[in-house]
Order: structure tokens, then sequence, then C-alpha cells
């Protein structure tokens, strides 16, 4: 029996992925995991192997010599296996006949929806598969052709495709809220306010930044409710259960409308573009471009990306 009959592809999966993300906790939730099966697939494969391919501490996981050369090669493996099974997926059609991409919530809601009807126009014959969801994924592991993510969170061995200008992150309150508890006039004040917890879509809460430059804070505000949904927290925050922290462009219209007010202007933090980004081994497709520029034009973004 050879030694790739002994391995199971599942473990080979969840190893590159380990080496992709440097966690076994983010390559767990990738993957749909828990950490102790995703350490047991690695400890199944270094014991089938004869070999130590990760060296694990109590704060980081590097790769050993060994593992760095195998994950290297792995990577173009699970490229060729992708490419493969989407000809069988779409006979007659061929890769161009299909796009699929993963996208944030937020990205769905300003960038994809208002480019879906000239898309269509544009590529009539494209199969176009748009997946929201707002959990960190390998897009190549998961067989998608792009991704829509901000910039620091687009990994480092992809090609990153700005579709937006910097965007900035903002608390709101509606009217109510505002004439019931007063509106906060510094940071300090946050601590006395009902404030609608964010949750990420790797199940972490996360704390408000806000700010720019020196003056930029992260702040653990109070809060007894969690939200891990851009339209349910805008929903609470017009109902006048409280304070939102949200993308200023996510909530013009409300702005517009009176619905919402900003609170802490002078606090807004501004964080990275909106990217699309895909494999640097994968040739784009021709459609992915097509999509691309009419994401930038409608953004207001012209020339050559």
């Amino acid at each position: 029996m050879s030694v790739f009959d002994r391995i199971e592809l599942g473990d080979l999966r969840v190893f590159v992925t380990i080496m992709r993300t440097r966690s076994f906790k983010a390559a767990a939730i990738q993957l749909g995991l828990t950490p102790s099966a995703a350490s047991h697939a690695m400890r199944r494969l270094e014991e089938r192997l004869g070999s130590k391919l990760l060296n694990r501490s109590s704060r980081a996981v590097s790769p050993t010599d060994t593992g760095l050369a195998l994950a290297q090669q792995l990577e173009a493996g699970f490229e060729t296996i992708g490419q493969a099974l989407a000809e069988v997926d779409a006979p007659g059609a061929g890769r161009y006949g299909e796009l699929r991409i993963n996208v944030f919530a937020d990205a769905a809601h300003l960038l994809i929806n208002p480019a879906l009807p000239e898309f269509a126009r544009q590529c009539p014959a494209v199969r176009l598969t748009i997946v929201v969801e707002d959990r960190p994924i390998d897009i190549v592991a998961e067989g998608y052709d792009a991704g829509i993510r901000y910039g620091h969170h687009v990994p480092e061995e992809m090609v990153a495709v700005p579709l937006s200008g910097p965007q900035r992150w903002i608390v709101a309150g509606s009217p109510d809220y505002l004439a019931c508890h007063g509106e906060p006039q510094q940071l300090d004040d946050l601590a006395r306010h009902h404030c609608l917890q964010l949750l990420l879509g790797d199940n972490s809460s996360y704390k408000w930044e806000l700010g720019q430059g020196r003056h930029k804070r992260s702040v653990r505000v109070p809060g007894l409710i969690t939200i891990n949904n851009t339209a349910a927290t805008i929903a609470a925050a017009k109902s006048g259960t409280g304070l939102a922290y949200l993308l200023e462009s996510r909530i013009a219209a409300e702005l517009a409308e009176g619905s919402l007010h900003v609170v802490l202007a002078a606090h807004a933090a501004q964080s990275d573009p909106f990217h699309m980004y895909y494999s640097s081994r994968r040739h784009k497709h021709p459609a992915l471009r097509t999509l691309i520029d009419i994401i930038r034009l409608q953004q207001g973004l012209t020339g050559l990306h």
C-alpha cells in the first residue's frame, strides 16, 4: 500500500487550511469543524506520513521544513482538482460558463445588488452564483472564483482589486433613543448607554473601533443584545433598542430620512476599501473582469485595475 492510499484527502485539506490561516481555530471555522477535530486530523496525518508537519505552541502555529514543502505542492494539487471538478459541474460550458463569488453581507447590499442588472445584460450566458456569508473562508479550497472582503482581510497570496473608496464606521441612534437617553459627547459616555453588540463571522465579539491615527481606540461597549446581521442591527437601532456601530454607507438612506442620526461624528473610524480578490494562480475569469468593472464604475472608480 502506497503512502497516498493511507492518507485521507480531508486531512490534507485541513493541513492546507491551517497553513493558510496559521491557526487551528480559524481553519476549523472555515471547514465547519471543531478545533479538536482539526487537531485530530493533523495528528492522524502526521502519524501516517511519519513526519512532523507543524510546530505548535500556545500562541502560534508554524510549519516545519517538511510541512512547508508539502503545503506548496498540495496548493497546486487542490487548484487542479478544483478546476477539474468545475469542468465536470458545467459540461459543455467550461469554466467560463459559471462564476462563483463569496461576499459578506454589507458588500452584497452595497456592491453586488446594484451591479446585478448590468451584469446580467452584459453577460447573459454566465451562470453567476453569489454566496453571502460573513465567516472567514478559503475561497480556493471551497471552490469559489473570487471573494469580496475589506483589504486588510485579503490573504497575502491573493490578487486584490479595490472596488470602492475607504469606508467610515460610525455610531448611530434613533431620534427616540437619543431623546430618552441623551446623546454621548465623548467615547467614555458610551459606558452609560445601551449598545448593540456586533458578532463577527467567526463568532467572536467585536470591539467598536473609533477615532483615527494615534487617537484610534478599540472600545468595549456595554449591551445585552448581540446581533451578527447588519439588517437586523439597523432595524434594532431604528426601533430605539440601542446605539449601533455601522458602516456609514450602509445606512445612507436611514440618515437621509432621519430615522437614524450619527453621534460622536468626530470619532468616526476609517477602514479599508472593499476588495475583490482571487487566486494569483488562476487566470481571471472574463465575467469576473466585467463584474469588477461594473462595480468600480458605479462606485466612481475609473482607470485600469
